[in-house]
């Protein structure tokens, strides 16, 4: 009966993981019609307020939690402002200059970022099928930028007039995540996962929030549709609560490394929502770059013999 409880708790681990990564692979696609009727940084700005109002409970410390060190404090603001902040800002600004499909494409080099990340930092071993991982994503990333850009499929995609730029952008995210992924489990170990969500989104919140101010007093919210706004609250509950919940859930039970599998949810969401949702084309040159990048996931976290 003992044995059969971290079985289960496991799979409930995993499951946390691999949804919470869809989820934010189904808004990093969704949040380009949001960045077509908002400023980016007001965008940032809304999102995290619109957060912070759902979850004010979560920032109380629970019987069992030490109180939080100076290190810790650090690290939460670290984990808000390259894994939150950062983030959304190079995300949002960079699907606004690409297509969906192209983000996730990059997005799957998450896993092999992760690998040279713990390498540098957790001071892990790269094996040659990490080494031919990140050669996979870098591959993938590189066809990915020489393929000619298509039309757009709509008009609220003509704004993607940089796609380099936005590739570059959307890299920079996948930088973000990366230091997300690492700081995370660490925070896991010293909080719970709904004050780490909810601490990270009130300095996310502080951070925008001079930009938001400035962007908002120019900005008309009359024209923005009832639609837009419902897509906003969505996207503000899945990016700073349901997402972030759920990865640092699923932290608390399965190794930073492992969890790093889940990361191919990412992607592939969000170019199924790009193809099936804003009607974006998959060309030629996107589904080979795709599938060498996935190649490089699959390499990444497959896992090895245990000696």
């Amino acid at each position: 009966m003992n044995s059969a409880a971290p079985a289960s708790g496991r799979l409930v681990a995993y499951g946390c993981l691999a949804l919470s990564m869809s989820l934010v692979g189904g808004y990093v696609a969704l949040s380009k019609p949001l960045v077509a009727a908002f400023p980016v940084l007001l965008l940032a700005w809304l999102r995290f307020g619109i957060a912070a109002l759902a979850m004010p409970h979560w920032l109380m410390r629970t019987p069992d939690e030490p109180p939080m060190t100076a290190r810790t404090r650090w690290l939460v603001f670290l984990e808000s402002f390259l894994g939150n902040f950062m983030f959304s800002i190079c995300m949002l600004f960079g699907v606004s200059l690409t297509s969906a499909v192209s983000a996730g494409v990059i997005m799957a080099s998450i896993p092999a970022c992760v690998a040279v990340a713990s390498w540098l930092f957790l001071r892990e071993r790269i094996t040659v099928r990490i080494g031919l991982a990140i050669a996979c994503a870098a591959l993938g990333i590189g066809l990915l930028a020489l393929s000619p850009a298509h039309a757009p499929a709509s008009p609220s995609a003509s704004s993607a007039s940089m796609p380099w730029l936005g590739n570059l952008l959307v890299f920079c995210a996948v930088l973000c995540e990366t230091a997300y992924a690492v700081i995370g489990k660490s925070l896991t170990g010293r909080l719970g996962p709904k004050r780490i969500a909810s601490l990270i989104n009130l300095w996310g919140f502080v951070l925008s929030l001079p930009f938001g101010i400035w962007f908002a007093l120019q900005f008309d919210f009359t024209a923005v549709r009832f639609g837009t706004w419902a897509l906003l609250v969505v996207y503000a509950l899945a990016a700073s609560i349901w997402t972030v919940w759920l990865w640092m859930t699923g932290l608390r039970h399965v190794p930073a490394a492992q969890a790093g599998v889940f990361a191919v949810m990412l992607p592939v969401s969000a170019a199924l929502v790009g193809v099936l949702v804003l009607g974006e084309n998959l060309s030629s040159p996107q589904l080979v770059a795709f599938v060498i990048a996935l190649a490089g996931v699959v390499l990444a976290t497959w896992p090895g013999r245990r000696t």
